[in-house]
């Protein structure tokens, strides 16, 4: 009986032990199929960082050889037989080392931020569409703002046109301008002619001559704006949009340069303003912040008549402002 049940334990043993040994090689082999997976990924996601790494450079060659010396204010010289700029007059405007274009053009395994991005975009003169091209090659995000913004709803587009003639718009705390009505098209310029990555407020008063020429009061508003910007700042340190506009704002604006070193902080608040229109006239104004959300970023910027005579001038502009609404509205320039 001893003997039996001996036997019993020992062919009991046995089968545990086989059933052990089958677990641990099931598991050896799953251990290994994974790593043979995350290999094939990390494979497949190598091959595809190489591949966008060619096609960045290729974009970038015949970007470069599409454009002559003449549109960036470079002489073309006698001996020039490079078609378009040349690599060196590439990484020259877009304030970056030649070696480092030079890698880039020639596929190399470097890090692009975004600054240097947006440099190339202006240095090539890209369009809206090639812009957006060159950051999703780079696998990186276009910081500036686009041509439309899912943020801007067709209620609030709506509610934008009803108020016709005062003139009003959407914009961010970053001051870029989402959205806006008719009448503010041709409030202080012709906005619809400035390109969607350049429409925001801190840059026209500090870059744009018919912007600037139309605010009344320019040095108050200015030092204003840029309190105002360093305020809304303070919850954005890290980003690179935040970051860019600053950059972007101290080596084109002496004025800038200066506000922005006075630390100033201001909250928002509503006041009245005047703007010289080149079409109607002066404006008086009063400025209204309408908050889109509970946080305090998309706005709606409203602009009301401080008095009759203004109010008459508001409708004259939004009767000349009109006029090409059809073919704006058709193109989907405007918004």
């Amino acid at each position: 009986m001893t003997t039996m049940a001996q036997e019993a334990r020992a062919r009991e043993t046995q089968a545990m032990r086989r059933a052990q040994g089958t677990r641990e090689a099931q598991e050896a082999r799953a251990t290994e199929e994974a790593r043979e997976l995350q290999r094939a990924r990390e494979s497949r996601g190598a091959g595809g960082s190489e591949i966008r790494r060619h096609e960045l450079a290729a974009f970038l060659r015949s970007r470069r050889e599409r454009i002559t010396p003449e549109q960036v204010g470079l002489p073309r010289g006698a001996r020039r037989r490079t078609p378009g700029l040349r690599r060196e007059e590439v990484a020259h405007l877009s304030a970056v080392g030649v070696t480092w274009y030079t890698w880039l053009e020639q596929s190399r395994d470097i890090q692009v931020s975004v600054q240097v991005l947006d440099a190339l975009a202006r240095t090539l003169l890209l369009d809206p569409s090639e812009r957006a091209h060159l950051f999703q090659l780079a696998a990186a995000t276009d910081p500036t703002p686009a041509s439309s913004c899912a943020g801007v709803t067709d209620a609030v587009r709506e509610v934008l046109d009803q108020l016709d003639p005062l003139p009003a718009c959407v914009q961010n705390s970053r001051y870029d301008i989402l959205a806006y009505n008719r009448t503010y098209a041709h409030l202080l310029c012709d906005l619809d002619a400035i390109p969607p990555e350049d429409r925001n407020c801190m840059v026209l008063i500090h870059t744009h001559p018919q912007w600037r020429e139309s605010v009344v009061h320019l040095d108050e508003t200015m030092r204003l704006m840029a309190a105002k910007l360093r305020a809304s700042m303070a919850g954005h340190l890290t980003e690179p949009a935040w970051k860019m506009l600053v950059k972007r704002l101290q080596s084109e604006s002496p004025e800038f340069r200066e506000n922005w070193e006075r630390y100033e902080v201001v909250a928002t608040r509503s006041k009245t303003k005047q703007f010289r229109n080149p079409h109607v006239g002066l404006l008086d104004l009063t400025h209204t912040d309408l908050w889109l959300s509970p946080e305090l970023g998309a706005r709606l910027v409203t602009y009301a008549p401080a008095d009759e005579v203004s109010r008459e001038r508001l409708e004259k502009l939004y009767a000349f402002a009109r006029v090409p609404s059809a073919e704006t509205a058709e193109s989907g320039v405007r918004r």
